[in-house]
């Protein structure tokens, strides 16, 4: 995709899984001059790792990278731009927020709107990191296709562990998942679909201790956890969804949860640097689900085109930032847009 014409926009937004591709169609629908910045060289963030999505409203069924091919098109009917590039810092010069990537490219914005996503959470086991590319994987869509009539494992308990071992009954011959509890956390029709799959076995009150093999992955070392004994499982493949770790980083003044995500007032501002939205799975909030990312975006593209408008009329970061609320509310009593 071509370079920008100019670096200087009305929002940046730092992101491009579906709170940043939400916040940039309603902005560029407001006419604003937006880019978006995304490290991965593709939109869609974490949709681009989920195979099936069943549940974002006005959709039936619906794959992660074709959702995400929907949102990048529509944002582009906006204009608004996209930019590859690995974000290092977000900084404040004067009454502009300045977005740097690690290559010194600056993005100068009148607001940022931060929609980072996370990643996913390691184990912390011997062989883990030995065997990353070589049988320990971290999304099935992305390397299940390689694991055909192999006997695998998926680590967790959650939507996206449960989820990811339904998928790779495509491929494999059993898979097992391995879970700390005697119940798995995942939506129930999730888990009821994933029990009644003859190749899902599950290991309940387990946890794994090391990942084995030699050139590649061969087995796992797996401990009880109410017996306390332990024992060895061939497999061909580990597949590991213990959690999310929040890119937040890059705010480093941000106030964070015990877990590191951001928090914000209701509006998705931070106290800490006006200007400043956040949205989206890096956010401190509930759930972390695909439709409140994007009403996080709306509500932060929202509250960024009021603190526009304050800073254009009054040239004040700080009276501007105080205003937001109050013209949010005369824009929700005449309709937005």
């Amino acid at each position: 995709m071509a370079a920008p014409q100019s670096n200087e926009y009305d929002v940046v937004i730092v992101g491009a899984g579906p709170a940043g591709m939400a916040a940039a169609l309603y902005a560029g629908r407001a006419r604003l001059k937006t880019i978006l910045l995304d490290r991965m060289g593709a939109g869609g963030g974490q949709l681009l790792n989920t195979e099936l999505i069943e549940d974002y409203p006005g959709f039936r069924s619906i794959t992660g990278a074709d959702l995400a091919k929907a949102q990048e098109d529509q944002i582009k009917d906006f204009d608004a731009e996209i930019a590859w590039g690995e974000v290092a810092s977000i900084e404040a010069r004067g009454n502009r927020r300045v977005v740097r990537t690690d290559d010194g490219t600056e993005y100068v914005g009148k607001t940022v709107i931060v929609a980072s996503g996370g990643l996913p959470k390691k184990l912390g086991v011997p062989g883990e990191v030995e065997f990353a590319g070589r049988g320990v994987s971290y999304c099935a869509i992305c390397d299940g296709a390689f694991f055909k009539g192999k006997v695998l494992a998926v680590v967790g308990g959650g939507d996206s562990a449960v989820e990811e071992a339904t998928f790779l009954t495509r491929y494999a011959e059993k898979v097992y998942v391995l879970h700390r509890r005697g119940e798995w956390r995942a939506q129930k029709l999730i888990a009821e679909r994933a029990l009644s799959n003859p190749k899902i076995q599950p290991i309940w009150h387990s946890a794994v201790e090391e990942i084995l093999g030699e050139q590649q992955v061969t087995g796992m070392r797996v401990k009880d956890l109410q017996s306390g004994a332990t024992r060895e499982i061939p497999v061909g493949g580990v597949f590991i969804y213990v959690g999310f770790t929040p890119n937040s980083g890059i705010l480093p003044g941000a106030k964070t949860d015990e877990q590191g995500f951001i928090v914000t007032d209701d509006r998705m501002a931070l106290d800490s640097l006006p200007g400043v939205f956040v949205a989206g799975d890096v956010r401190s909030q509930y759930v972390r689900q695909i439709a409140n990312a994007v009403g996080d975006a709306t509500t932060a593209a929202v509250a960024a085109t009021r603190y526009i408008e304050e800073l254009d009329a009054t040239g004040d970061p700080d009276k501007s930032q105080a205003n937001v609320e109050a013209t949010l509310v005369a824009a929700g009593e005449a309709g937005y847009p």
